[in-house]
Protein backbone atom coordinates (compact mmCIF):
# COMPACT_ATOMS: atom_id res chain seq x y z
CA UNK A 1 0.00 0.00 0.00
CA UNK A 2 1.06 3.28 -0.96
CA UNK A 3 0.95 5.11 2.86
CA UNK A 4 3.42 7.22 4.19
CA UNK A 5 4.65 7.27 7.89
CA UNK A 6 6.60 10.61 7.76
CA UNK A 7 9.72 10.78 10.36
CA UNK A 8 8.08 13.30 12.36
CA UNK A 9 4.99 11.32 13.21
CA UNK A 10 7.03 8.04 13.00
CA UNK A 11 9.43 9.33 16.08
CA UNK A 12 6.78 11.18 17.99
CA UNK A 13 4.86 7.74 17.76
CA UNK A 14 7.48 5.56 19.10
CA UNK A 15 8.00 8.23 22.16
CA UNK A 16 4.48 8.07 23.00
CA UNK A 17 4.21 4.42 23.39
CA UNK A 18 7.01 3.59 25.14
CA UNK A 19 5.28 5.50 28.04
CA UNK A 20 4.05 3.05 30.66
CA UNK A 21 0.55 1.62 30.03
CA UNK A 22 -0.05 2.59 33.80
CA UNK A 23 -2.07 5.46 34.47
CA UNK A 24 -0.70 8.68 35.05
CA UNK A 25 -3.53 11.06 36.19
CA UNK A 26 -3.05 14.67 35.24
CA UNK A 27 -2.27 16.62 38.38
CA UNK A 28 -4.35 19.93 38.31
CA UNK A 29 -2.26 22.21 40.61
CA UNK A 30 -2.88 25.88 40.33
CA UNK A 31 0.41 27.88 39.74
CA UNK A 32 0.63 31.28 38.78
CA UNK A 33 0.37 30.84 34.91
CA UNK A 34 -2.33 28.67 33.31
CA UNK A 35 -2.45 24.82 32.70
CA UNK A 36 -3.79 22.63 29.76
CA UNK A 37 -3.55 19.43 31.49
CA UNK A 38 -6.20 17.80 29.89
CA UNK A 39 -4.26 17.62 26.90
CA UNK A 40 -5.30 18.36 23.10
CA UNK A 41 -7.23 17.05 20.38
CA UNK A 42 -7.68 18.15 16.93
CA UNK A 43 -10.38 17.17 14.88
CA UNK A 44 -12.69 16.90 11.50
CA UNK A 45 -9.36 17.58 9.47
CA UNK A 46 -9.52 18.97 5.67
CA UNK A 47 -6.99 19.15 3.04
CA UNK A 48 -6.21 22.58 4.15
CA UNK A 49 -7.81 23.06 7.97
CA UNK A 50 -8.51 21.35 11.08
CA UNK A 51 -9.81 22.50 14.77
CA UNK A 52 -7.62 22.07 17.31
CA UNK A 53 -9.22 21.52 21.31
CA UNK A 54 -7.92 22.46 24.61
CA UNK A 55 -9.32 22.72 28.09
CA UNK A 56 -7.37 25.12 30.93
CA UNK A 57 -8.09 25.25 34.57
CA UNK A 58 -8.45 28.93 34.22
CA UNK A 59 -9.43 32.39 31.83
CA UNK A 60 -7.04 32.75 29.21
CA UNK A 61 -6.75 32.92 25.39
CA UNK A 62 -5.71 29.96 23.68
CA UNK A 63 -3.10 30.54 20.98
CA UNK A 64 -2.13 27.97 18.63
CA UNK A 65 1.81 27.62 16.98
CA UNK A 66 2.11 25.09 13.69
CA UNK A 67 5.20 23.49 12.13
CA UNK A 68 6.12 21.29 9.63
CA UNK A 69 8.30 19.97 12.13
CA UNK A 70 8.64 18.85 15.86
CA UNK A 71 11.79 21.21 16.61
CA UNK A 72 9.18 24.13 15.73
CA UNK A 73 11.86 25.84 14.05
CA UNK A 74 9.59 28.08 12.33
CA UNK A 75 6.26 28.53 13.63
CA UNK A 76 3.14 30.07 12.08
CA UNK A 77 1.13 31.47 15.58
CA UNK A 78 -3.07 31.69 14.91
CA UNK A 79 -4.52 33.70 17.92
CA UNK A 80 -7.46 31.41 19.13
CA UNK A 81 -10.26 32.15 21.38
CA UNK A 82 -10.86 33.87 25.38
CA UNK A 83 -11.58 30.72 27.02
CA UNK A 84 -13.38 30.99 30.18
CA UNK A 85 -16.34 29.55 32.63
CA UNK A 86 -19.25 29.92 29.86
CA UNK A 87 -17.65 26.97 27.78
CA UNK A 88 -16.36 25.00 30.95
CA UNK A 89 -13.02 26.55 30.00
CA UNK A 90 -12.55 24.48 26.99
CA UNK A 91 -11.51 26.02 23.36
CA UNK A 92 -11.47 25.30 19.42
CA UNK A 93 -9.51 26.80 17.24
CA UNK A 94 -9.74 26.77 13.48
CA UNK A 95 -6.22 26.08 11.45
CA UNK A 96 -6.53 27.62 7.65
CA UNK A 97 -4.26 27.69 5.00
CA UNK A 98 -2.41 24.14 6.02
CA UNK A 99 -0.35 22.59 3.16
CA UNK A 100 -2.61 19.42 1.73
CA UNK A 101 -1.33 15.58 2.20
CA UNK A 102 1.70 16.44 5.18
CA UNK A 103 2.56 16.03 8.64
CA UNK A 104 1.50 19.55 10.91
CA UNK A 105 2.49 19.33 13.96
CA UNK A 106 1.19 22.24 16.36
CA UNK A 107 1.18 23.06 20.41
CA UNK A 108 -1.02 25.10 22.42
CA UNK A 109 -0.37 27.95 24.68
CA UNK A 110 -2.43 29.51 27.21
CA UNK A 111 -2.00 32.95 27.89
CA UNK A 112 -3.04 35.11 31.04
CA UNK A 113 -5.72 37.39 29.52
CA UNK A 114 -4.34 40.06 31.71
CA UNK A 115 -0.33 39.58 31.48
CA UNK A 116 -0.30 37.76 27.89
CA UNK A 117 3.44 37.03 28.63
CA UNK A 118 2.37 35.27 31.03
CA UNK A 119 2.11 31.35 29.16
CA UNK A 120 1.32 27.65 29.82
CA UNK A 121 3.81 25.61 29.19
CA UNK A 122 3.00 23.89 25.51
CA UNK A 123 1.36 21.00 24.65
CA UNK A 124 1.62 18.80 21.64
CA UNK A 125 0.17 17.44 19.15
CA UNK A 126 0.23 16.06 15.33
CA UNK A 127 -1.82 15.33 12.47
CA UNK A 128 -1.67 14.94 8.94
CA UNK A 129 -3.89 17.07 6.23
CA UNK A 130 -5.69 14.88 3.68
CA UNK A 131 -4.34 14.70 0.48
CA UNK A 132 -4.85 15.62 -3.51
CA UNK A 133 -3.03 12.80 -4.50
CA UNK A 134 -5.10 9.23 -4.58
CA UNK A 135 -1.52 7.65 -4.39
CA UNK A 136 -0.94 8.52 -0.97
CA UNK A 137 -3.25 5.87 0.54
CA UNK A 138 -5.46 6.05 3.85
CA UNK A 139 -5.42 4.46 6.99
CA UNK A 140 -8.54 5.24 9.57
CA UNK A 141 -9.61 3.39 12.71
CA UNK A 142 -13.08 3.39 14.32
CA UNK A 143 -14.98 2.32 17.39
CA UNK A 144 -17.14 3.32 19.76
CA UNK A 145 -18.84 3.09 23.58
CA UNK A 146 -16.66 4.51 26.23
CA UNK A 147 -16.86 3.67 29.82
CA UNK A 148 -20.05 1.64 30.00
CA UNK A 149 -21.96 -0.30 32.27
CA UNK A 150 -19.69 0.91 35.26
CA UNK A 151 -16.83 -0.03 33.90
CA UNK A 152 -14.52 3.20 34.07
CA UNK A 153 -10.99 4.14 34.10
CA UNK A 154 -9.11 1.21 36.06
CA UNK A 155 -5.70 2.19 36.38
CA UNK A 156 -4.38 -1.85 37.29
CA UNK A 157 -6.01 -2.38 34.07
CA UNK A 158 -3.60 -0.01 32.17
CA UNK A 159 -6.56 2.36 31.98
CA UNK A 160 -8.31 2.93 28.38
CA UNK A 161 -5.37 1.37 26.71
CA UNK A 162 -7.32 0.13 23.43
CA UNK A 163 -5.95 3.38 22.67
CA UNK A 164 -2.44 2.78 22.50
CA UNK A 165 -3.34 -0.13 20.04
CA UNK A 166 -5.21 1.97 17.86
CA UNK A 167 -2.45 4.30 17.78
CA UNK A 168 0.27 1.64 16.62
CA UNK A 169 -1.79 1.38 13.04
CA UNK A 170 -0.44 5.25 12.51
CA UNK A 171 -3.96 6.18 11.65
CA UNK A 172 -4.96 9.00 9.40
CA UNK A 173 -8.15 9.80 11.60
CA UNK A 174 -10.13 8.07 14.17
CA UNK A 175 -13.75 7.93 13.72
CA UNK A 176 -15.62 7.59 16.94
CA UNK A 177 -18.79 5.91 16.47
CA UNK A 178 -20.78 7.34 19.21
CA UNK A 179 -21.58 6.48 22.62
CA UNK A 180 -18.58 8.83 23.45
CA UNK A 181 -19.55 8.85 27.26
CA UNK A 182 -22.04 7.21 29.98
CA UNK A 183 -23.94 9.87 30.88
CA UNK A 184 -26.63 8.00 32.64
CA UNK A 185 -23.99 5.60 33.73
CA UNK A 186 -22.79 6.02 37.10
CA UNK A 187 -19.39 4.46 37.85
CA UNK A 188 -18.81 3.19 41.34
CA UNK A 189 -15.82 2.77 43.19
CA UNK A 190 -14.92 -0.72 42.42
CA UNK A 191 -17.62 -3.63 40.66
CA UNK A 192 -17.00 -7.40 41.47
CA UNK A 193 -15.67 -9.66 38.57
CA UNK A 194 -17.09 -13.49 37.79
CA UNK A 195 -13.73 -14.75 39.67
CA UNK A 196 -14.48 -12.65 42.57
CA UNK A 197 -12.13 -10.50 42.58
CA UNK A 198 -12.55 -6.64 42.22
CA UNK A 199 -12.68 -3.76 39.20
CA UNK A 200 -11.35 -0.82 40.78
CA UNK A 201 -12.43 2.50 38.70
CA UNK A 202 -11.03 5.81 39.26
CA UNK A 203 -13.76 8.23 40.03
CA UNK A 204 -15.28 11.46 39.98
CA UNK A 205 -18.47 13.00 41.65
CA UNK A 206 -20.09 14.08 38.50
CA UNK A 207 -19.94 10.36 37.84
CA UNK A 208 -21.38 9.64 40.39
CA UNK A 209 -24.99 9.60 39.71
CA UNK A 210 -27.01 10.36 36.03
CA UNK A 211 -26.13 13.52 34.48
CA UNK A 212 -28.80 15.87 34.74
CA UNK A 213 -27.21 19.17 34.65
CA UNK A 214 -24.86 20.85 32.24
CA UNK A 215 -22.02 20.81 35.17
CA UNK A 216 -22.72 17.15 35.36
CA UNK A 217 -22.75 16.05 31.55
CA UNK A 218 -19.35 18.59 31.40
CA UNK A 219 -17.90 16.18 34.05
CA UNK A 220 -18.87 12.97 32.05
CA UNK A 221 -16.88 14.70 29.22
CA UNK A 222 -13.90 15.42 31.55
CA UNK A 223 -13.89 11.71 33.31
CA UNK A 224 -12.38 9.92 29.83
CA UNK A 225 -10.23 12.71 29.44
CA UNK A 226 -8.25 11.38 32.91
CA UNK A 227 -6.77 8.77 31.06
CA UNK A 228 -3.49 9.00 29.99
CA UNK A 229 -4.29 6.58 26.93
CA UNK A 230 -6.73 8.99 25.39
CA UNK A 231 -5.11 11.96 26.18
CA UNK A 232 -2.10 10.73 24.55
CA UNK A 233 -3.90 9.14 21.34
CA UNK A 234 -5.81 12.95 21.35
CA UNK A 235 -2.49 14.15 20.46
CA UNK A 236 -1.56 11.97 17.96
CA UNK A 237 -4.49 11.01 15.76
CA UNK A 238 -7.33 13.29 15.02
CA UNK A 239 -11.19 11.79 15.26
CA UNK A 240 -14.10 12.35 13.36
CA UNK A 241 -16.66 12.26 16.28
CA UNK A 242 -20.90 11.67 16.28
CA UNK A 243 -23.37 10.78 19.52
CA UNK A 244 -25.52 7.95 19.84
CA UNK A 245 -28.01 8.01 23.08
CA UNK A 246 -25.51 7.46 25.68
CA UNK A 247 -24.46 11.27 25.92
CA UNK A 248 -27.68 11.78 27.25
CA UNK A 249 -29.55 8.95 28.45
CA UNK A 250 -30.55 5.55 27.25
CA UNK A 251 -32.33 4.85 24.08
CA UNK A 252 -33.83 8.36 24.14
CA UNK A 253 -35.72 10.31 21.62
CA UNK A 254 -37.13 13.69 20.89
CA UNK A 255 -40.15 14.48 23.17
CA UNK A 256 -39.59 11.79 25.67
CA UNK A 257 -40.49 11.92 29.38
CA UNK A 258 -38.70 10.01 31.95
CA UNK A 259 -41.26 8.30 33.67
CA UNK A 260 -41.82 9.27 37.94
CA UNK A 261 -41.15 5.98 39.11
CA UNK A 262 -37.26 6.35 37.49
CA UNK A 263 -36.40 8.29 40.65
CA UNK A 264 -32.73 8.76 39.47
CA UNK A 265 -33.81 11.48 37.04
CA UNK A 266 -35.58 14.94 39.05
CA UNK A 267 -35.46 16.70 35.20
CA UNK A 268 -37.88 14.84 33.34
CA UNK A 269 -37.59 16.09 30.32
CA UNK A 270 -35.09 14.54 27.93
CA UNK A 271 -35.24 17.37 25.38
CA UNK A 272 -33.55 19.54 27.89
CA UNK A 273 -31.62 16.62 28.71
CA UNK A 274 -30.57 16.58 25.23
CA UNK A 275 -29.68 20.23 25.19
CA UNK A 276 -27.85 20.20 27.92
CA UNK A 277 -25.57 17.26 26.68
CA UNK A 278 -25.43 18.56 23.11
CA UNK A 279 -24.08 21.72 24.41
CA UNK A 280 -21.46 19.89 26.74
CA UNK A 281 -20.61 17.60 23.52
CA UNK A 282 -19.87 20.69 21.65
CA UNK A 283 -17.50 21.94 24.10
CA UNK A 284 -15.02 18.85 24.86
CA UNK A 285 -15.05 17.47 21.04
CA UNK A 286 -13.68 19.79 18.22
CA UNK A 287 -16.98 19.62 15.70
CA UNK A 288 -17.03 22.77 13.27
CA UNK A 289 -21.01 22.35 13.06
CA UNK A 290 -21.37 22.69 16.61
CA UNK A 291 -20.53 25.69 18.44
CA UNK A 292 -18.83 25.30 21.87
CA UNK A 293 -20.95 26.94 24.49
CA UNK A 294 -24.03 26.57 21.64
CA UNK A 295 -27.14 25.05 22.15
CA UNK A 296 -27.93 24.65 18.92
CA UNK A 297 -26.13 22.74 15.72
CA UNK A 298 -26.02 19.95 13.79
CA UNK A 299 -23.77 16.77 14.22
CA UNK A 300 -24.29 15.06 11.23
CA UNK A 301 -21.75 16.27 8.28
CA UNK A 302 -19.37 15.10 5.48
CA UNK A 303 -15.81 14.86 5.74
CA UNK A 304 -14.36 14.82 2.19
CA UNK A 305 -11.13 12.99 2.81
CA UNK A 306 -9.62 13.58 -0.71
CA UNK A 307 -9.74 11.48 -3.86
CA UNK A 308 -10.67 8.30 -2.40
CA UNK A 309 -12.36 8.25 0.69
CA UNK A 310 -15.61 11.04 1.53
CA UNK A 311 -17.32 10.46 5.32
CA UNK A 312 -21.45 10.72 5.71
CA UNK A 313 -21.71 11.69 9.69
CA UNK A 314 -25.28 10.37 10.46
CA UNK A 315 -27.22 11.22 13.86
CA UNK A 316 -29.68 8.53 14.09
CA UNK A 317 -30.66 10.31 17.35
CA UNK A 318 -31.83 14.09 17.45
CA UNK A 319 -34.30 13.59 14.06
CA UNK A 320 -36.02 10.11 14.78
CA UNK A 321 -39.73 9.44 15.85
CA UNK A 322 -40.51 7.65 19.33
CA UNK A 323 -39.55 4.56 19.71
CA UNK A 324 -42.30 1.99 19.32
CA UNK A 325 -43.01 -1.49 17.46
CA UNK A 326 -42.00 -0.33 14.53
CA UNK A 327 -44.53 -1.57 12.17
CA UNK A 328 -45.88 1.54 10.80
CA UNK A 329 -46.52 1.09 7.01
CA UNK A 330 -46.11 5.42 6.66
CA UNK A 331 -42.99 6.89 8.60
CA UNK A 332 -41.32 9.93 6.93
CA UNK A 333 -39.61 10.81 9.69
CA UNK A 334 -38.26 7.53 10.67
CA UNK A 335 -34.75 7.23 12.60
CA UNK A 336 -32.77 10.50 10.54
CA UNK A 337 -35.84 12.31 9.75
CA UNK A 338 -36.92 13.81 6.13
CA UNK A 339 -34.17 16.74 6.02
CA UNK A 340 -31.42 14.70 7.24
CA UNK A 341 -32.62 11.82 4.26
CA UNK A 342 -32.49 14.34 1.99
CA UNK A 343 -28.90 16.21 2.72
CA UNK A 344 -27.83 12.71 2.53
CA UNK A 345 -28.92 11.47 -0.62
CA UNK A 346 -28.04 15.11 -1.97
CA UNK A 347 -24.60 15.18 -0.82
CA UNK A 348 -23.96 10.86 -2.00
CA UNK A 349 -25.13 12.05 -5.75
CA UNK A 350 -21.96 15.07 -5.27
CA UNK A 351 -19.59 12.59 -3.85
CA UNK A 352 -16.83 11.70 -6.80
CA UNK A 353 -14.57 9.84 -3.55
CA UNK A 354 -14.10 6.48 -5.07
CA UNK A 355 -15.63 4.94 -1.56
CA UNK A 356 -18.47 6.37 0.07
CA UNK A 357 -18.21 5.62 3.96
CA UNK A 358 -21.98 6.06 5.83
CA UNK A 359 -21.16 6.27 9.54
CA UNK A 360 -24.22 5.14 11.45
CA UNK A 361 -24.64 5.49 15.21
CA UNK A 362 -26.82 2.64 14.82
CA UNK A 363 -26.96 -0.59 12.88
CA UNK A 364 -29.51 -1.22 9.98
CA UNK A 365 -30.27 -5.10 10.18
CA UNK A 366 -29.64 -6.28 13.50
CA UNK A 367 -32.34 -6.01 16.02
CA UNK A 368 -32.03 -3.53 19.00
CA UNK A 369 -34.64 -3.79 21.12
CA UNK A 370 -36.05 -1.22 23.50
CA UNK A 371 -37.93 -2.15 26.84
CA UNK A 372 -36.96 1.10 28.73
CA UNK A 373 -40.71 1.92 29.08
CA UNK A 374 -41.72 -1.49 29.93
CA UNK A 375 -42.64 -2.05 26.25
CA UNK A 376 -41.39 -4.12 23.34
CA UNK A 377 -40.31 -1.80 21.54
CA UNK A 378 -37.34 -0.66 18.39
CA UNK A 379 -34.85 0.98 19.57
CA UNK A 380 -32.79 1.13 16.41
CA UNK A 381 -34.13 0.39 12.33
CA UNK A 382 -35.03 -3.64 12.30
CA UNK A 383 -38.06 -4.63 14.05
CA UNK A 384 -37.36 -8.46 13.64
CA UNK A 385 -40.58 -8.65 10.71
CA UNK A 386 -38.52 -10.68 7.95
CA UNK A 387 -41.41 -9.01 5.86
CA UNK A 388 -41.52 -6.06 3.50
CA UNK A 389 -39.99 -2.95 5.31
CA UNK A 390 -42.09 -1.37 7.69
CA UNK A 391 -41.18 1.86 10.38
CA UNK A 392 -38.07 3.08 10.06
CA UNK A 393 -37.02 0.28 7.73
CA UNK A 394 -38.96 2.15 4.94
CA UNK A 395 -36.65 5.52 4.93
CA UNK A 396 -33.28 2.82 4.63
CA UNK A 397 -35.18 1.09 1.94
CA UNK A 398 -35.81 4.57 0.22
CA UNK A 399 -31.97 5.43 0.70
CA UNK A 400 -30.79 2.33 -0.61
CA UNK A 401 -33.30 2.38 -3.40
CA UNK A 402 -31.64 5.99 -4.32
CA UNK A 403 -28.26 4.48 -4.16
CA UNK A 404 -28.93 2.09 -6.67
CA UNK A 405 -30.50 3.85 -9.04
CA UNK A 406 -28.72 6.47 -9.35
CA UNK A 407 -25.72 4.43 -9.53
CA UNK A 408 -23.56 5.57 -6.49
CA UNK A 409 -20.18 3.21 -6.25
CA UNK A 410 -18.63 2.49 -3.22
CA UNK A 411 -21.16 2.84 -0.52
CA UNK A 412 -19.40 0.98 3.00
CA UNK A 413 -22.09 1.21 6.35
CA UNK A 414 -19.51 1.60 9.64
CA UNK A 415 -21.19 1.90 13.19
CA UNK A 416 -20.82 0.23 16.72
CA UNK A 417 -23.51 0.68 19.35
CA UNK A 418 -24.05 -3.08 20.06
CA UNK A 419 -21.27 -4.22 22.25
CA UNK A 420 -19.80 -6.76 19.90
CA UNK A 421 -17.69 -7.05 16.27
CA UNK A 422 -19.37 -8.55 13.18
CA UNK A 423 -19.75 -8.74 9.24
CA UNK A 424 -23.06 -8.36 7.50
CA UNK A 425 -23.66 -8.56 3.78
CA UNK A 426 -27.05 -7.76 2.69
CA UNK A 427 -28.09 -9.31 -0.62
CA UNK A 428 -31.54 -8.81 -2.26
CA UNK A 429 -31.34 -12.22 -3.49
CA UNK A 430 -32.26 -12.91 0.49
CA UNK A 431 -34.44 -10.18 0.99
CA UNK A 432 -37.92 -9.52 1.47
CA UNK A 433 -37.33 -5.89 -0.30
CA UNK A 434 -34.87 -6.12 -3.29
CA UNK A 435 -34.61 -3.14 -4.97
CA UNK A 436 -31.16 -2.18 -3.74
CA UNK A 437 -27.43 -3.57 -4.62
CA UNK A 438 -25.47 -5.39 -2.11
CA UNK A 439 -23.44 -3.89 0.79
CA UNK A 440 -21.30 -4.59 3.93
CA UNK A 441 -22.04 -3.28 7.15
CA UNK A 442 -19.22 -3.57 9.83
CA UNK A 443 -20.02 -3.23 13.27
CA UNK A 444 -17.11 -3.04 16.05
CA UNK A 445 -17.03 -1.73 19.55
CA UNK A 446 -17.01 -1.76 22.66
CA UNK A 447 -13.84 0.85 23.15
CA UNK A 448 -13.98 0.17 27.04
CA UNK A 449 -17.63 -0.87 28.13
CA UNK A 450 -19.74 -4.27 29.03
CA UNK A 451 -19.81 -6.45 26.38
CA UNK A 452 -22.82 -7.72 25.08
CA UNK A 453 -24.08 -11.42 23.10
CA UNK A 454 -25.01 -11.27 18.96
CA UNK A 455 -28.63 -9.92 18.30
CA UNK A 456 -31.16 -11.26 15.94
CA UNK A 457 -30.70 -10.88 12.42
CA UNK A 458 -34.17 -9.39 10.33
CA UNK A 459 -34.40 -10.77 7.41
CA UNK A 460 -36.21 -7.71 5.29
CA UNK A 461 -32.81 -6.27 3.63
CA UNK A 462 -31.33 -9.95 3.30
CA UNK A 463 -28.45 -9.76 5.56
CA UNK A 464 -26.03 -12.48 6.27
CA UNK A 465 -23.85 -12.66 9.42
CA UNK A 466 -20.63 -13.44 7.33
CA UNK A 467 -18.56 -13.06 11.10
CA UNK A 468 -19.26 -12.27 14.79
CA UNK A 469 -17.50 -12.27 17.74
CA UNK A 470 -19.45 -11.54 20.90
CA UNK A 471 -20.00 -13.09 24.30
CA UNK A 472 -22.71 -15.33 25.63
CA UNK A 473 -23.17 -13.67 28.87
CA UNK A 474 -24.39 -9.81 28.84
CA UNK A 475 -21.98 -7.38 30.20
CA UNK A 476 -18.64 -8.88 30.26
CA UNK A 477 -16.27 -6.25 31.63
CA UNK A 478 -12.90 -5.27 29.50
CA UNK A 479 -10.83 -7.89 31.68
CA UNK A 480 -13.10 -10.48 30.20
CA UNK A 481 -12.02 -9.68 26.60
CA UNK A 482 -14.45 -8.85 23.32
CA UNK A 483 -13.22 -5.21 23.49
CA UNK A 484 -12.29 -4.18 19.33
CA UNK A 485 -12.23 -1.85 17.19
CA UNK A 486 -12.05 -1.96 13.25
CA UNK A 487 -9.99 -0.69 10.63
CA UNK A 488 -10.39 0.48 7.69
CA UNK A 489 -7.21 0.50 4.35
CA UNK A 490 -7.46 2.16 1.23
CA UNK A 491 -4.73 0.98 -1.12
CA UNK A 492 -3.29 4.23 -3.45
CA UNK A 493 -2.28 2.14 -6.37
CA UNK A 494 -5.53 -0.22 -6.36
CA UNK A 495 -8.32 1.79 -4.46
CA UNK A 496 -9.02 -1.74 -3.03
CA UNK A 497 -10.59 -0.90 0.82
CA UNK A 498 -9.82 -3.18 3.43
CA UNK A 499 -11.62 -3.65 6.41
CA UNK A 500 -10.07 -5.45 9.24
CA UNK A 501 -11.84 -6.46 12.51
CA UNK A 502 -9.53 -6.31 15.82
CA UNK A 503 -9.14 -7.34 19.50
CA UNK A 504 -8.30 -5.07 22.27
CA UNK A 505 -4.60 -6.02 21.62
CA UNK A 506 -4.61 -5.31 17.87
CA UNK A 507 -5.10 -8.78 16.94
CA UNK A 508 -6.98 -9.41 13.51
CA UNK A 509 -10.01 -11.54 13.82
CA UNK A 510 -11.70 -10.60 10.14
CA UNK A 511 -10.02 -9.35 7.47
CA UNK A 512 -12.78 -8.00 4.06
CA UNK A 513 -11.36 -6.75 0.34
CA UNK A 514 -13.68 -4.61 -1.40
CA UNK A 515 -12.84 -3.65 -5.01
CA UNK A 516 -13.63 0.13 -6.21
CA UNK A 517 -15.78 1.50 -8.68
CA UNK A 518 -19.08 -0.91 -8.14
CA UNK A 519 -22.27 0.06 -7.07
CA UNK A 520 -22.55 -2.88 -5.19
CA UNK A 521 -20.74 -6.17 -4.02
Amino acid sequence: MAHRLLPGRRSLLKGSLAVSAGLALPAFTRSGRPSAEWGVQAGDVTRDSALVWVRSDRPARMIVETSATESFRTVRRVRGPLIGPGTDFTGTARLRGLPPGEQVHYRVLLADPDDPRRTSAPVAGTFRTVPDRRRDGLRFVWSGDLAGQGWGINPAFGGYRIFDAMARLDPDFFLFSGDTVYADGPVAATAELPDGSLWRNVTTEEKSKVAETLAEFRGNFRYNLLDENLRRFNARVPSIVQWDDHEVRNNWYPGQRIADTDTRYTEKSVDVLAARARRAFGEYFPVPTLRPGAREGRVHRVLRQGPLLDVFVLDMRTYRNANSPGDQTVDPQGILGQEQLDWLKRELARSRAVWKVIAADMPVGLVVPDTTEGRPHVEAVAQGDPGAPLGRELQIAELLRFVKHRRITGTVWLTADVHHTSAQHYRPERAAFGDFEPFWEFVSGPLNAGAFPATALDGTFGPERVFVKAPDTANVSPAGGYQFFGEVDIDGDSGELTVRLREMDGTVLFRKTLQPGLVGQ
